[in-house]
C-alpha cells in the first residue's frame, strides 16, 4: 500500500492554493519527490502573489522628447504618462503648456510674467504631434508601488483643475522637467538618490551650449547669450541640472536606490535624422566679414564711401544703444531670475543710442567720448576670458568694430 503524504495541511486561501487544494491529496513514493513539488509552488506562488500587490493597474511613466526645430522647444521636454489597464484610460500630464492666445502673450513672455500650465491629452493624440515634428520620445517605466501610483495620479489631476493649473514659468529653476521630477519625487516614498549626469563643475550656460553646439544653433546661442547674465555661468547642482530633459532622464536610469527607480527603457519614437550639413553663415563669420569690409572701406578716399560710412556709424552705434537698453531691461524690469548682472553692458553702452545723433560731429565732447569708449572697449577685449560671465566669442569681432569706429571719431588723423 502507497503511503499518502499531505503538504501542510490545510493552506491559507489563495487562487495558487486553491487550485492545488483540488491536487491533494498527492500520492509521493518519497518525501524527496514532495519537496521538489513545494518548491515548484513555492516559487509559482510567489510569482502570483508578487503582481498582485499592485491593485492599482496603473503604469508611471516619464516620456522625454528631443529637440524641436522652434526655439521653445530648443531643448527638448518631459511628460509624464498614465495608463490605466481597468479605465482603458491613457494620458499625459504635460507641464508645459502655455496659451498664444493670452492677452499680451509677448509682453508677458519678455517680462517672464507668462504663466504655464498642467494639460492633460491623450497619448495617441500627444505622439501624433511629436511625430508631426520628427521628434523622438522615449519611455521609462517608473518602478512604483500601488499606493504610489494611485496617490501620484490622483495629485495630477488635482493640479490640472483651473484654480490649481498655472504656474511661473522659469527656464532653469521651474520649467516642465522640474515640475514632473518634483511630483515624481514627491510621491515616491523612498527618496532615489540622483548621481551626477554631467562633469563635476558645468555650468548653467556651458549645459545649454551642449545643446545649441550640437544643433548647429548658433545664432540662438548669441542671442541667449546677450540676453542671459552672470547668475547663468553659476555652477550646477545635481538637481539644478535637471531642468534639461535629458538630464532628468540620466538621472533617472542612474537612481542609486537599492531598488531601480526604472524598470524598463523604450523608444516610443525614433527621430529620422538628416545629416547636420555645417554652415558658414555663423554670427562668427559674418561679424569677422563685416570687420574686414568696414575696416577696407574706411581707408578709401571715395566720397561716398565716406558718406556711406557716416550713416553705418550712426546705425552701428544705436543699434548698440538699444541693445544696452534692453539689457538694463531685462535686467531689472522682468522676473527672469538668469538676466540680472549682465556683463555685456560693459561694451553696449545704452549712451550710445544719444551719441548715435553726434557720431559725425567734430565737437571736443564727441571726441572725448569716443575716445573713451575706445579705451574702455579695449581694455574689455584684453579682459575678455576673465570676466565673471562668458561673453560669447562671435561678439569680439563686432566689439573690434565698435573700437575702430570709435577710434576714428576721436583722432582727427583717422577722421572721415
Amino acid at each position: 500500500m502507497k503511503k499518502t503524504f499531505y503538504l501542510f495541511g490545510e493552506p491559507p486561501f489563495s487562487l495558487s492554493r486553491f487550485l492545488w487544494f483540488f491536487a491533494i491529496p498527492f500520492q509521493f513514493k518519497s518525501i524527496k519527490t514532495a519537496l521538489r513539488l513545494f518548491l515548484v509552488f513555492t516559487v509559482v506562488n510567489f510569482k502570483f502573489s508578487a503582481s498582485a500587490q499592485d491593485s492599482s493597474h496603473l503604469k508611471i511613466s516619464l516620456l522625454t522628447c528631443t529637440p524641436g526645430d522652434q526655439l521653445y522647444s530648443t531643448f527638448g521636454h518631459t511628460a509624464i504618462r498614465v495608463t490605466d489597464s481597468i479605465s482603458l484610460t491613457d494620458y499625459v500630464f504635460n507641464y508645459g503648456s502655455f496659451r498664444f492666445d493670452d492677452p499680451n502673450f509677448y509682453i508677458k513672455f519678455i517680462r517672464g510674467k507668462l504663466l504655464y500650465y498642467l494639460s492633460v491629452e491623450n497619448f495617441p493624440e500627444f505622439i501624433f504631434d511629436y511625430q508631426a515634428e520628427n521628434r523622438g520620445i522615449t519611455e521609462q517605466v517608473l518602478n512604483m508601488d500601488a499606493s504610489e501610483k494611485i496617490a501620484l495620479r490622483d495629485a495630477l489631476y488635482e493640479n490640472s483643475k483651473e484654480e490649481n493649473k498655472f504656474y511661473k514659468y522659469d527656464f532653469f529653476l521651474d520649467n516642465c522637467t522640474t515640475r514632473s521630477r518634483d511630483v515624481l519625487v514627491r510621491y515616491k516614498k523612498d527618496h532615489p538618490g540622483f548621481k551626477p549626469v554631467m562633469p563635476e563643475g558645468t555650468r548653467f550656460r556651458q549645459a545649454i551650449h551642449e545643446y545649441l553646439d550640437k544643433n548647429q544653433k548658433y545664432w540662438s546661442k548669441l542671442g541667449i547669450d546677450l540676453l542671459l547674465g552672470a547668475p547663468t555661468d553659476a555652477v550646477m547642482t545635481t538637481a539644478q541640472s535637471q531642468f534639461l530633459p535629458d538630464n532628468l532622464m540620466k538621472s533617472f536610469d542612474s537612481s542609486n536606490q537599492a531598488h531601480p527607480l526604472v524598470l524598463s527603457t523604450t523608444g516610443l519614437y525614433a527621430v529620422n535624422q538628416d545629416k547636420n550639413k555645417g554652415t558658414l553663415f555663423t554670427p562668427m563669420t559674418v561679424f569677422a566679414l563685416l570687420l574686414a569690409v568696414i575696416t577696407l572701406l574706411s581707408f578709401s578716399p571715395n566720397v561716398k564711401i565716406k558718406n556711406f560710412l557716416q550713416g553705418f556709424d550712426g546705425l552701428l552705434f544705436f543699434f548698440t544703444g538699444l541693445l544696452g537698453i534692453l539689457f538694463i531691461f531685462m535686467w531689472t524690469g522682468t522676473d527672469h531670475s538668469m538676466t540680472k548682472s549682465n556683463y555685456n553692458l560693459l561694451w553696449a553702452w545704452p549712451t550710445h543710442i544719444l551719441a548715435a545723433y553726434y557720431v559725425n560731429r567734430k565737437n571736443k565732447w564727441a571726441r572725448m567720448y569716443f575716445g573713451l569708449n575706445t579705451a574702455f572697449l579695449i581694455i574689455i577685449l584684453l579682459i575678455w576670458a576673465f570676466l565673471p560671465q562668458q561673453l560669447n566669442v562671435a561678439l569680439i569681432p563686432f566689439v573690434l568694430l565698435l573700437a575702430f569706429r570709435s577710434a576714428r571719431k576721436f583722432l582727427p588723423a583717422f577722421a572721415n
